[in-house]
């Protein structure tokens, strides 16, 4: 069951366009006692819109929540019908997925405050070796990376290393066999992640002039791919003679427009001319 709650006039209207749209949903408008029927609704298992303030929805269903794996989604919206936001149970309750098609419906924005699990990731890998390191060791390595990351290689965008490992035929062997691009990266470049390393090698630093190889290859390559900020995945994992670690970044969320035709028909369109005329 849905449950939609308003507590003003303007959110009334709005309630009363979700539930006129939305397949087993439930008008709320001003119910009493409020906290008691909402947390009610909340451990029953109903999904929640709630037209009000978020504090308010904080404060109401704070002492009832149980675990993102239990409670069923809340979303919250401002009673003009610009604003959707998941509030709980974003990825595994699925209030991301409702909420996006909620926002679509009202023509309204979305705001997601949990990581962007919803949309794919750009996966890329950061390898870094001795010279005249064996393919057979470096996929070795590999592969045991993949697998404690819970990771295959075809979600591995591409194998990247610092520019003087450019003709390391190791690396260039593997990417080969792997059928993966194999990007270098200068030293300026991969500089630039040293504020999101797990580690700092000194002696990689005085070798080669960045603080780790595979940790900033891989991270500068997924920031690379998305335009967006990197995140290890799996830290520098070691073998005799080389290293390797796992980046990821998010693209962007796409803004989707919608044509003229269909602003006119939309909700903001009806909620103005019904507000216009009392």
């Amino acid at each position: 069951m849905i449950r939609v709650l308003a507590l003003t006039e303007a959110g009334r209207k709005l309630g009363n366009f979700l539930t006129s749209q939305l397949t087993g949903s439930e008008l709320w408008y001003k119910p009493q006692p409020f906290t008691e029927r909402v947390q009610q609704a909340f451990t029953n298992g109903d999904r929640l819109i709630l037209i009000c303030a978020t504090g308010i929805v904080v404060r109401t269903l704070a002492p009832v929540i149980r675990s993102k794996q239990e409670d069923p989604p809340v979303l919250v919206l401002d009673e003009a019908g610009q604003f959707v936001i998941p509030l709980l149970s974003g990825h595994e309750g699925g209030a991301n997925q409702w909420g996006k098609e909620i926002a679509q419906l009202l023509e309204a924005q979305l705001v997601v405050t949990t990581a962007s699990r919803y949309l794919d990731p750009i996966y890329t890998v950061g390898m870094g070796c001795e010279r005249d390191c064996s393919k057979d060791e470096l996929q070795e390595l590999l592969q045991h990376c993949l697998d404690d990351a819970g990771l295959s290689i075809t979600q591995i965008q591409s194998i990247n290393s610092i520019d003087i490992k450019a003709d390391e035929q190791g690396l260039i062997a593997l990417a080969e066999n792997l059928d993966r691009p194999f990007h270098t990266w200068s030293k300026a470049s991969l500089s630039t992640m040293e504020g999101l390393l797990s580690t700092r090698s000194e002696y990689v630093y005085n070798t080669v002039g960045v603080y780790g190889v595979a940790e900033s290859a891989a991270l500068y390559a997924a920031g690379n791919a998305t335009g967006e900020q990197a995140e290890l995945v799996l830290n520098k994992q070691k073998s005799r003679r080389a290293t390797c670690a796992i980046a990821r970044s998010y693209p962007p969320a796409p803004i989707e427009q919608n044509s003229s035709a269909d602003k006119q028909n939309s909700f903001k369109h009806k909620l103005n001319a019904e507000l216009k005329n009392g």
